[in-house]
Parts: structure tokens; sequence; C-alpha cells
């Protein structure tokens, strides 16, 4: 069987960032597949289960209710390797262009307070794994680190 084009990355050099995965048209709109990648693969410790949720549903929340790119978000979600999300939008995309709209988002996951939306039984399959302080912080540190100060190597995958 062939590898799948995700899997022919270079995870050893793959840094922290917002890559465009791949790109499909879908019913005639270009559908873009970005890689919201909050940790290195391999050399940093995997994002907890319940943080990373937390952030699902934050960063859901926030990007679907965005006014200016509300109509433009097809999904979020959590990478299954626990180092990033998934992010498909209408349009065909590139980086630079969703560098603010993620300043935003992991802003509001870093300030958050309150209840976690959808997080009870009747909302979510899993509502006991979240965890908010963790989600903050790894939001944080993601905003702070990467979002704050995007070079190039951050939005080109490595050779």
């Amino acid at each position: 069987m062939e590898k799948i084009p995700s899997f022919t990355i270079n995870h050893e050099r793959l840094l922290r960032g917002i890559y465009v995965s791949r790109k499909d048209e879908v019913g005639g709109d270009v559908v873009t597949t970005f890689d919201i990648r909050m940790k290195e693969p391999n050399r940093e410790p995997a994002i907890h289960p319940g943080a990373l949720h937390t952030i699902e549903h934050l960063a859901a929340t926030y990007l679907r209710n965005d006014p200016e790119w509300q109509d433009r978000i097809v999904y979020w979600g959590p990478m299954g390797c626990l180092t990033g999300n998934y992010l498909l939008m209408r349009g065909d995309l590139m980086p630079e262009d969703i560098v603010e709209l993620m300043q935003r988002t992991f802003r509001f996951v870093a300030e958050y307070e309150g209840e976690v939306p959808g997080a009870a039984p009747r909302d979510c399959g899993n509502y006991l794994l979240h965890d908010l302080p963790m989600a903050r912080w790894e939001a944080r540190k993601y905003l702070n680190e990467v979002l704050l100060c995007m070079k190039e190597e951050n939005m080109r995958y490595p050779e």
C-alpha cells in the first residue's frame, strides 16, 4: 500500500508552526487542510489528551463564531499523535493568510475562563476528559513562542 502524503513529511525536522497539509477540490471549491503543529514531533512531549480536547472545544467554538472567517471553517480537530490540530477551510489558502486568525484563536484559548463550551454529558462523548488550565498553558506557549514570531521555516514543510 502506498504511504499517504502526511506520512511522507520528515517529522524528524518538522518545527512547530502552520503548514498546508493538502488542498482538495470539493464541489467546485478548494478546501485547504492546515497542519496546526503545536509540538515538535518526537522531540517534545505530546499534548495531554485532556488539554488537547479542551483546545478542540474552545478553538472550534471560537472559529465558528469568528465574524470574518466563520463561513470558511469546515473542521477543527486534534491530530491522533497529539502534537497539534487540523484546520480545514474553504478556499485556496496559505499559512500567511491565517496567522492573524490563529493568533486570535490561541489568545482566546489562553485567556479563556469559565465553563468549557460543550463539556457536558449531553454535548460531548467524553465530557470528563478536559483540562482547561493545561489547555490555557499550551495555547499561551504556542502563541508566544510560535504564532507571534512566525518565520518561513514555521510555514513550509521541511525537505
